[in-house]
């Protein structure tokens, strides 16, 4: 069976290698701030790049190259990158802070003198994620890593490779 069909969609693979790159820098980053690798930064949310951001600017960018200004696929790859970087940088952002609150009112709660019924609260709350959202500088630098790989994608793509 030829599988080649999944390599054929220029927009797919230049969000995908966009994803790769930013998941692959935030971990590498996250390994030299912490001096150690920790394998959930391969594919979580939040930190340095906003792989978010690289993916929707690397699709914006390619559905002009491919398809122009004027044409359905950028206007909506366009306007979903809006959303998607304002709501990393507002809802989501937000959503983490609300993480960090609880997990402190959990720590609190696991710490001191508790009555059965606050253990029990404390008991069905998990560690939440307070990595949801992006600070605008790593929305910004997933935006430029999106933009970089776009171009490079069009580079390849006007000497003969098909792949990006």
């Amino acid at each position: 069976m030829d599988f080649s069909f999944f390599l054929s969609n220029p927009l797919i693979n230049v969000g995908l290698v966009s994803w790769l790159a930013a998941q692959g820098i935030k971990t590498i980053l996250d390994a030299v701030k912490h001096r150690s690798f920790n394998k959930q930064r391969l594919a979580g949310a939040g930190g340095m790049p906003s792989s978010h951001s690289a993916v929707c600017c690397s699709v914006v960018l390619t559905s002009y190259f491919l398809y122009g200004f004027q044409s359905p696929v950028f206007a909506l790859a366009f306007i979903v990158a809006l959303i998607v970087m304002y709501d990393a940088t507002g809802v989501r952002w937000a959503a983490g802070l609300h993480a960090k609150a609880i997990n402190q009112i959990v720590e609190y709660l696991d710490s001191g003198d508790v009555n059965d019924q606050e253990k029990d609260l404390n008991d069905l709350i998990p560690k939440l994620n307070e990595s949801l959202g992006h600070r605008v500088i790593e929305v910004i630098c997933g935006a430029l890593l999106g933009v970089a790989i776009a171009v490079i994608g069009q580079l390849l793509r006007q000497g003969g490779a098909h792949l990006i």
